[in-house]
């Protein structure tokens, strides 16, 4: 089925008609004659839209209209009449109306903008749902969000490698939150009353990097003026995160398989030993067993258990989720209301590419949340002046001329088409997700081509 449809008519034949052709359509229907039973048929729960008539005996459509999206906000309502005019077509759109159609209709048009109507109501449902699982959420569920097999399967298998208490190597491409997934798999294991120590091992210097892993004492080099625990040894008991491993010295790979073999440490400048018991859990954006410049005996040291992140791109149904999420942290620390996401706005988020992963969709939603004159497309298409449907292509550098030409075969596309946007992925052979991120761009909208 396309969409549940709610069909009210005080006209039996009108009404029997027009069931009938939404049925052949794909529509499930359920038709009533007065708009108080309809009334009494709908609950919150309901999953699709109401299309009414306008001029009714009891109770108007625009009544009715008020009543319904009065017990179910953003219900899509699609008004029809044939005693339409400018004024009536302007107070139900501000009022809340999804569509209005003046009759004698074309069956096509009507069952175009139900389906459309049918899409959001389903996009809208799709967002509460969201946000109640969000707040059901508790333990390893309130650390890694989604809903996807994908994470799903991460989580068993973090949850096997938590148990095991064995050395860990943690592949994902950047952003995707590998610290995240190492701090769940100390929070659940056996070792979680002692300390997560993170390092960073492209961000340090090499020089600095050995004394961080394994500290120094006072005068072991010109700028050492005390002694400084390590990482290793702040981790005891608990959980060492060795983050972009791959980039770790070939020198300093040595000693950390050394201490990792043996369970003890020197202190720059010592000749002390001191024995460390920890979990050494590292992150790579590299497959390290193919990797040149990495030792393979380090490697099957650290290799015990993998655990693989999947990018944001193969788990898309996450991605609203996630979005809510981080757009809910963001209004409470700063006390502001939260926006609910639209239909569009989910559609957006689920069609982007997410080169940036979940860091940059975190970004991305502290923005929206914050600033309440952006809507999703906003931020992810931003649109430079330059990028406009215009002729002038003067001084323009070639991406921009590009854009401005793309755009303007699109835009006549769907003039062509009168919007059907059928028609133009035919004429123009695109993937319907690419046609939608490109209208997004460029803010083109298909009901100004209507």
């Amino acid at each position: 089925m396309r969409g549940t449809v709610m069909l009210i008519d005080d006209e039996a034949m009108v009404r029997q008609s027009t069931e009938q052709w939404l049925k052949i359509a794909g529509f499930e229907v359920v038709s009533f004659e007065q708009p108080d039973a309809a009334l009494n048929a709908l609950d919150e729960q309901f999953p699709g839209i109401i299309v009414t008539d306008v001029k009714m005996p009891v109770m108007d459509g625009l009544e009715l209209m008020a009543q319904a999206q009065a017990r179910i906000p953003e219900l899509p309502v699609i008004l029809i009449t044939g005693h339409g005019d400018v004024d009536m077509a302007i107070r139900a759109m501000r009022d809340g109306a999804y569509d209005f159609i003046e009759k004698p209709f074309v069956p096509e048009r009507l069952v175009e903008t139900i389906h459309r109507a049918c899409e959001k109501r389903r996009l809208t449902l799709e967002n509460q749902q969201l946000q109640q699982h969000l707040c059901s959420q508790t333990g390893l569920d309130a650390r890694l969000i989604g809903i996807s097999p994908a994470i799903q399967r991460l989580k068993q298998e973090l949850l096997k490698c938590a148990e095991l208490d064995t050395n860990v190597i943690i592949y994902g491409e950047t952003g995707t939150g590998k610290e995240l997934v190492a701090q769940c798999l100390h929070e659940f294991s056996a070792r979680a009353d002692k300390h997560f120590v993170p390092l960073n091992c492209g961000a340090i210097p090499e020089a600095l990097i050995e004394s961080e892993l394994f500290g120094h004492e006072a005068g072991a080099f010109t700028s050492a003026d005390k002694k400084r625990v390590g990482k290793f040894e702040y981790a005891n008991g608990g959980t060492l995160f060795l983050d972009e491993i791959e980039i770790m010295p070939l020198n300093l790979q040595i000693k950390l398989l050394r201490a990792l073999q043996e369970g003890v440490i020197e202190r720059l400048g010592s000749n002390q030993p001191i024995s460390v018991d920890l979990r050494v859990v590292a992150a790579a954006k590299t497959d390290l067993r193919t990797d040149e410049n990495f030792r393979q005996d380090l490697f099957y040291r650290l290799n015990v258990t993998q655990l693989l992140i999947p990018p944001l791109r193969e788990r898309t149904e996450d991605v609203p989720l996630l979005f809510e999420h981080y757009a809910g942290q963001a209004v409470a620390q700063h006390q502001r209301e939260l926006r609910p996401l639209t239909g569009q706005d989910i559609q957006n988020l689920e069609q982007y590419h997410w080169p940036g992963n979940v860091r940059e969709l975190k970004n991305i939603a502290i923005r929206y949340a914050l600033d309440g004159t952006l809507s999703v497309a906003d931020i992810l298409f931003p649109q430079a002046p330059v990028l406009a449907c215009e002729d002038t292509e003067s001084s323009l550098s070639l991406a921009a001329q590009v854009a401005n030409f793309e755009c303007k075969v699109i835009g006549d596309a769907l003039k062509r088409h009168n919007g059907n946007v059928k028609a133009v992925l035919d004429e123009l052979d695109l993937p319907r997700r690419t046609l939608n991120q490109k209208m997004a761009k460029y803010g083109l909208n298909r009901a100004d081509y209507l």
